[in-house]
């Protein structure tokens, strides 16, 4: 006796297995690399590492035995005798300009009026060889007040000598200092934060730029009152 089959089902067989090729033909390739290949690849890698380690081994010495040169920074320099020319006239005297040669660095050279003082002053900043600072004012108008204010109220703590003169030592103690000297007609202050050495540097040439210019005089009605 024969097994009778529905229409529908001989369908859905033959449409099964009608699709099974096209699901077979859309999974994709993938490529096989031969071991010898793979093996060249990875070779070829590492010889350009290999290289390249090498040609950086090659040229290192090179560039540690030149190093690059240090940056001193911008330091400005200062025409101070030409500042000094020009404030000449309305100073009333030759203000100093100490000739210091390459070792200390202007960075600043002006004359100031005094209109919150009352004492008109010619001041000149100077860096030190040891990058450190010292300032200089210069006034024929001094007064106890004003060199209190201008040596931060320093006790003075002894005296010392440069260029042939005595200069009184003032010291605060908290790292700054002062040096004070009048002569020929004017009070010259030097403070700063630098050492005593190059304190006496700085000094000794201020007293050979005073000596070279004419003394200052000061009338008594241009004495200012303490």
């Amino acid at each position: 006796m024969q097994e009778k089959t529905s229409p529908g089902q001989d369908a859905s067989g033959s449409g099964s297995a009608g699709q099974a090729p096209d699901a077979a033909e859309q999974q994709p390739v993938k490529p096989v690399i031969p071991a010898a290949a793979a093996k060249r690849a990875n070779a070829s890698v590492m010889g350009m590492i290999i290289a390249l380690v090498v040609s950086i081994a090659a040229f290192l010495p090179i560039v540690l035995m030149n190093p690059f040169p240090k940056s001193e920074g911008f330091r400005p320099d200062i025409d101070v005798s030409a500042v000094a020319r020009n404030a000449t006239d309305v100073a009333g005297f030759t203000p100093v300009a100490p000739e210091t040669g390459d070792t200390f660095t202007s960075n600043y050279a002006r004359w100031e009026s005094g209109s919150g003082t009352g004492v008109p002053t010619w001041e000149v900043g100077y860096l030190t060889p040891n990058d450190s600072f010292i300032g200089l004012v210069q006034t024929r108008l001094a007064n106890p007040t004003w060199l209190l204010q201008e040596t931060g109220n320093a006790p003075v703590t002894g005296s010392r000598n440069a260029g042939g003169q005595e200069w009184e030592l003032r010291d605060s103690g908290k790292g700054n200092r002062s040096m004070v000297l009048n002569y020929r007609g004017t009070t010259v202050i030097l403070s700063g934060p630098a050492k005593l050495d190059e304190f006496a540097v700085l000094a000794d040439a201020v007293v050979k730029s005073l000596e070279s210019n004419p003394a200052a005089t000061v009338s008594p009605s241009a004495t200012p009152s303490p």
